[in-house]
C-alpha cells in the first residue's frame, strides 16, 4: 500500500483527496521508489485546476527525490538503496512510494539532501535549459525575468550572475525585492507601483533587453514584449494569471521582429542524455555554491491543498517542499 494524493475532478485545491492504493512491483523498464521529499510547482496548479487537461481519476505532481526500493526487468543502471530524484515522466510524485520510467530517475549526489533534490529538479533544470538552451546568455547580457522571487527566479537570478549577466526581476512587493536582490537580482522591480517596461527601458538606456523569460502569461505578456529590444526573444514559459489571449502574429514584427517561443523542460530532456547532461550542469553549479536553493516553506504530504492555497495566493517565496 501507498498513500498519495489523488483527485476525481478538477477545482480549486480542496479536490486533492488523501487516499491509499495498492502500489503492484515495477513492471520492465520501472523502478520503486519511496520518496523522501516531494516539489511543489505551479504546473501542479495547472493540471489540477484543468488548465492543462489529464485524464481523471489522476495522481500529481512531477519532482521528488527518494531512494530506490526496487527494479523492474531490463533496468541496469540503477539498483536498491540509490539516491534519485526526477521531474517529469507520469503524473504521481504526490506519493509516498510510486513506481515511474527508470529512465527519467537521475542519481543525486551525497553532498545533496534529498529536500535540494525535490526543490531543485524542475525548477532548476527549468532555468538550465532557459538559460543555456533556449537563450544562450552571455557576459555582459542584461536580462529580464519575472517572479524574481520564486523558486525559479531565484535560480535564474544567481545562475544568470553567475554567467556574467545584469539581471532585472519583477516581484511583487518589497519584501520579495530583497529576496530577489539577495539572490543575485540587480533591480528588483515591484510591478504593483511600477511601469515594468518603462523601468526597464529606463535601466537599459532605451535600448531594451535580449531576452524576457516569462512564467506569468496574460498579466505580463504584452509588456514583457515592450521591454525587449529588436529581434529580442519573448521565452513564454508558464501561465501564473492565467492563459495568454490570441494576438496577431504581426505584432512581433510592428514591435522590432521579435522571436516568440514556448519552451517545455519535458521537450528540452525528453532524450536521456539531454536529462542526464542537463542535471550534471545543474548539480555542479549547486555543488559549487554559485547557486544556492531557498526551501522556505514545508508542509506536510497529506496537507497539499494548503500548499496549493498558498502558492496560488503568492504567499511564498522560493522553493516549497512536501514530506512524506
Amino acid at each position: 500500500m501507498s498513500r498519495l494524493i489523488r483527485f476525481e475532478r478538477t477545482g480549486g485545491p480542496e479536490v486533492l483527496q488523501w487516499v491509499e492504493s495498492d502500489l503492484a512491483p515495477p513492471a520492465p523498464g520501472e523502478a520503486q521508489v519511496r520518496h523522501h521529499a516531494v516539489g511543489l510547482n505551479y504546473i501542479d496548479v495547472y493540471h489540477r485546476s484543468g488548465l492543462y487537461p489529464v485524464p481523471l481519476p489522476s495522481g500529481l505532481g512531477l519532482e521528488a527525490a527518494g531512494v530506490v526500493e526496487a527494479v523492474g526487468a531490463g533496468v541496469s543502471d540503477l539498483r536498491p538503496g540509490d539516491r534519485v530524484a526526477y521531474a517529469g515522466g507520469p503524473l504521481g510524485a504526490y506519493a509516498e512510494r510510486r513506481n515511474i520510467p527508470a529512465d527519467r530517475l537521475v542519481r543525486l549526489p551525497d553532498a545533496l539532501s534529498f529536500e535540494q533534490g525535490a526543490a531543485m529538479m524542475l525548477q532548476g533544470l527549468t532555468a538550465q535549459y532557459l538559460l543555456r538552451r533556449t537563450y544562450r546568455v552571455q557576459p555582459g547580457d542584461t536580462i529580464l525575468i519575472h517572479a524574481a522571487a520564486g523558486g525559479v527566479g531565484l535560480i535564474v537570478c544567481q545562475w544568470a550572475k553567475a554567467l556574467g549577466a545584469t539581471v532585472i526581476g519583477t516581484v511583487g512587493s518589497d519584501e520579495k525585492a530583497d529576496l530577489a536582490r539577495l539572490h543575485g537580482c540587480d533591480h528588483p522591480i515591484v510591478h504593483t507601483r511600477e511601469c515594468i517596461s518603462s523601468r526597464v527601458r529606463e535601466l537599459t538606456g532605451g535600448e531594451g533587453v535580449p531576452v524576457v523569460y516569462d512564467s506569468i502569461g496574460r498579466d505580463t505578456f504584452m509588456d514583457s514584449l515592450a521591454c525587449l529590444r529588436p529581434m529580442g526573444m519573448m521565452v513564454s514559459f508558464g501561465n501564473a494569471s492565467g492563459p495568454v489571449e490570441t494576438f496577431d502574429p504581426g505584432l512581433l514584427g510592428k514591435m522590432g521582429s521579435l522571436f516568440l517561443t514556448r519552451p517545455s523542460l519535458f521537450t528540452y530532456s525528453a532524450r536521456r542524455q539531454d536529462l542526464l547532461a542537463m542535471a550534471d550542469e545543474l548539480f555542479s553549479i549547486v555543488l559549487s555554491g554559485q547557486v544556492r536553493l531557498s526551501i522556505n516553506q514545508r508542509f506536510p504530504l497529506h496537507d497539499a491543498a494548503v500548499a496549493h492555497q498558498e502558492l496560488e495566493a503568492r504567499r511564498t517565496t522560493g522553493s516549497t517542499v512536501l514530506v512524506p
